[in-house]
Formats: structure tokens, C-alpha cells, sequence
């Protein structure tokens, strides 16, 4: 789930993570072998799997559970075979929601994920009706006391970010995702510590959500669709300001 701040939104996912550690690794390990067996086994060599690593790795993902995994991609060992599903729609309050997915059974899982928009009062579209107003880009957060901003600005323009700000507990670094790789290598090498590292599918615009009841419910929309076994990401044009999200414990 990503939605702006976009700290807040990767925090809310953090904290549903850890308390469904298992489910996300199976997820990551989709991700790897997706990854390999598209681009090869070697991370050096493979972006898309150097970057479904290190996701594994933030996430205390075991490495012979991910060497398994990208095994499984190249055939090594035997395993289900995969594709990528995209499924754009709305949230109540015309919140546009587009959702990334693995699956070994699209017929199964179209249905499923139209079930949930149903029953949770919102509308699966058609192909492209939102994903036009996202755009892919890398996503850095980097707490606001560990390095100064000026510092951080220089580094981080010299590296190929695009954009940064300071959204009061961090800083977010927003890049190109050809940049992505290199900035994060930059930052670390400097020993600035990351707190949140993605590639994510960034609104263009927000729709502001000042209301708690509401934004519980939105959160708990995307949430159904985060805890389905196929959903790799969610993402949405929400803007909920941050004590609001504090409120509801995030």
C-alpha cells in the first residue's frame, strides 16, 4: 500500500508485515522465482531479482528460502509456474486502487479480488481506468535525524534523485527507477542508514481523507486485498495527514 505521505503508508504496511511474516515471505518468494526465471539466477546480472533480494532480505527473509526460490525460477528445482496480474478500480470516495499480483490460476483470482471490491463498497474497473494516474518510481525514506538535509540534498542530486522532502519523521528520496539501484548504493556506502527502500507506483494526485472513520475504512479495503495469498501490491491515491494515521495506532 502506498499512498502519501508515502512514509505513512510504507510504516502501516511494515507494521501489518511483521504480524504476517510467513504470508510475506511466500510472497517475496513468488517475486524471486518470477524474477529468475524471467531474467536468470544472477543478481548481478538480473535487476528485477537483485531488488526481490534485498525486499526478502528487509523483510528477515532466510537465504536458503531465497536461494530456493531462485532456484525454483531457473528451473533447477521444481516448481509452480507464475504470471503477473494487474487489477485497477476504486475505494469508497473514488480512491483509485491498482493492485499488482502473482498467480498460478488467473481464473481463480479475478474473481476473488472483484469479491472484495464488491463487498467492501467499491468497484473493480476496467483495464487502465487509473493505472494512468500512477508512476513507477523508486521511494527512499531516510530518518530525519540521521544525516543533516543539506547533506543529504547534495548526495542524494548527485546520485539521481529526482525530488526530496522532509515529511516531518523522514526525508523521502523519489528517483527514476533506472537511478534507484545507484542512489541506494550511494546512501549506504556514505553509511546513512535507510529506513524504507521500494520501488512504487507513485498517484500524481491525492485525495485528501480528514475524516478517521473514513480512513479506517479505506485502510482496512486495501488491507483485504494485502492479506489475499496473490497480491503483491497495493497501491492508492489516498492522503491521509499523519495524525489521523496516528490515531488509528499506525
Amino acid at each position: 500500500m502506498s499512498g502519501h505521505s508515502h512514509w505513512a503508508g510504507i510504516k502501516h504496511k511494515k507494521a501489518a508485515n511483521d504480524a504476517k511474516r510467513g504470508k510475506v515471505w511466500s510472497k517475496i518468494a513468488k517475486m524471486i522465482i518470477v524474477a529468475a526465471k524471467a531474467g536468470g539466477g544472477d543478481p548481478g546480472q538480473n535487476l528485477t531479482l537483485r531488488y526481490a533480494i534485498d525486499k526478502g532480505k528487509s523483510a528477515n527473509m532466510p537465504k536458503d528460502t531465497i536461494e530456493k526460490a531462485i532456484k525454483k525460477g531457473t528451473g533447477e528445482l521444481s516448481g509452480v509456474s507464475y504470471e503477473e496480474v494487474l487489477y485497477e478500480g476504486y475505494a469508497p470516495g473514488g480512491i483509485a486502487i491498482m493492485i499488482e499480483g502473482l498467480t498460478d490460476n488467473r481464473n481463480r483470482t479475478g474473481p476473488e479480488i472483484k469479491k472484495i471490491f464488491e463487498k467492501r463498497g467499491g468497484s473493480l474497473g476496467s483495464s487502465g481506468c487509473v493505472n494512468w494516474m500512477f508512476h513507477k518510481k523508486g521511494l527512499i525514506a531516510i530518518k530525519t535525524d540521521a544525516i543533516e538535509e543539506d547533506n543529504l540534498m547534495e548526495l542524494a542530486l548527485s546520485a539521481g534523485a529526482e525530488d526530496m522532502e522532509n515529511v516531518g519523521e523522514v526525508y523521502e528520496l523519489t528517483c527514476d527507477p533506472a537511478a534507484y539501484d545507484e542512489l541506494k548504493k550511494a546512501i549506504e556506502e556514505k553509511g546513512v542508514v535507510i529506513e524504507a527502500a521500494e520501488l512504487s507506483m507513485i498517484p500524481e494526485n491525492t485525495i485528501p481523507v480528514n475524516n478517521a472513520e473514513t480512513a479506517k475504512k479505506i485502510l482496512a479495503f486495501i488491507e483485504c486485498f494485502e492479506d489475499h495469498d496473490d497480491v503483491q501490491e497495493v497501491y492508492a491515491n489516498f492522503d491521509i495527514p499523519d495524525d489521523i494515521m496516528a490515531g488509528l495506532g499506525s
